[in-house]
């Protein structure tokens, strides 16, 4: 059941996945997948579709973009990790969303630590749009003698804000159920949506860890909850060792990790950019209810703003769409590089808010 938890390709000191790790899932094939979802047949987070190695010359574009921006996420999770220091007294808890906050917080984890002098573990668990956070894993988190009030939720950026509603329904709904009072507040790098807790910055910039899927989270799959979990378990996982010999994982995090150090020592702690979280809200609402409006789409679901969500829709849902504000702009040569490849739609807004918009095709579109 429980005893399964593990550290993916990361060090045991970095990070334990509270997940269950599952066989080869039988994959689906994403057009068929974004069918399946599209219609309410499946729920996304029943299904994996194949994950592929980026090529050769994507992966020089991520190569690029880490030298481009290893020093702005460096900065930003070591202000992060002061926010959180801030606001924390005794041990701190960190609980990172699997994937896109599992990097975030195993850099934060050692910043902590080694840059801010305060005790801290790092635990990884799932969180799945329309269903929740893992209970079970947060449950274990407590037994295992972690107080309530030391845990902080940790991802990468805010697209929309979903995942922060989410957060914030099922922890009130797991405080009242357990009479604890865990923070639902989400700590973030980059808070697109207004709707973090608290973050480093709202600026749409290039995370490097947004544009590789596995091989720079620990070789951990997104998470599944499916027949294959029972009511004990955590949610599951795929464990992809077959991407060993091209896994960046660890090397991406410690080179953050010595930026990080080497930022503290040369320039003290950064302070966090100040965010007008009803402005950046207000901002994403009528961004939303225009694209919406112009593309007709009634789904909201099927528009990802900011680059991070643009690049997860290139790499594994179906496009309709590529937007640009910029397309001569660094940060966003890895998507004109998905999009040649995948045959997709470019068009260029320079109003646009954020670098880049990703639409999904709707399954009415054929």
């Amino acid at each position: 059941m429980n005893s399964n938890s593990f550290c993916g390709s990361y060090r045991q000191d970095d990070v334990e996945f509270l997940l269950k790790r599952l066989a080869q899932q039988p994959f689906v094939e994403i057009a068929h997948k974004e069918q399946l979802i599209q219609s309410g047949a499946r729920h996304y987070s029943e299904m994996l579709s194949p994950e592929a190695l980026p090529s050769a010359r994507y992966l020089q574009v991520f190569n690029d973009a880490f030298a481009a921006n290893r020093q702005q996420m460096a900065r930003d999770c070591l202000a992060l990790a002061a926010l959180i220091a801030a606001r924390r007294t005794g041990p701190i808890t960190l609980v990172s969303l699997v994937r896109a906050g599992t990097p975030v917080g195993v850099i934060l984890k050692h910043l902590l630590q080694r840059v801010i002098g305060r005790d801290a573990a790092h635990y990884s668990i799932s969180i799945i749009r329309d269903r929740g956070i893992d209970q079970v894993a947060l449950q274990h988190i407590l037994d295992r003698g972690h107080m309530p009030e030391s845990i902080v939720f940790i991802d990468g950026w805010t697209g929309k804000g979903v995942i922060s509603r989410v957060l914030e329904q099922a922890v009130g709904d797991f405080n009242r159920r357990h009479d604890v009072a865990i923070d639902s507040g989400l700590y973030v790098l980059s808070d697109l949506a207004g709707t973090a807790a608290c973050a480093a910055s709202s600026s749409d910039y290039l995370i490097p860890s947004s544009i590789l899927n596995a091989t720079v989270s620990g070789l951990v799959s997104r998470s599944v909850l499916n027949d294959a979990i029972g009511p004990a378990d955590f949610h599951g996982c795929v464990y992809y060792d077959r991407f060993e010999a091209h896994d960046q994982s660890r090397a991406f995090a410690d080179g953050l990790i010595a930026d990080g150090v080497r930022l503290a020592e040369r320039d003290g702690i950064p302070d966090a950019a100040p965010i007008d979280r009803a402005q950046v809200a207000a901002i994403s609402a009528e961004f939303l209810r225009a694209t919406m409006v112009q593309h007709r789409i009634d789904d909201v679901n099927l528009v990802k703003p900011g680059i991070g969500e643009a690049t997860r829709v290139l790499l594994r849902r179906v496009p309709r769409l590529l937007i640009l504000r910029d397309p001569d702009a660094p940060d966003v040569a890895h998507l004109k590089l998905l999009a040649a490849e995948k045959s997709v739609a470019l068009s260029v807004d320079p109003d646009l808010p954020y670098q880049a918009v990703s639409l999904i095709r709707s399954a009415l579109d054929g």
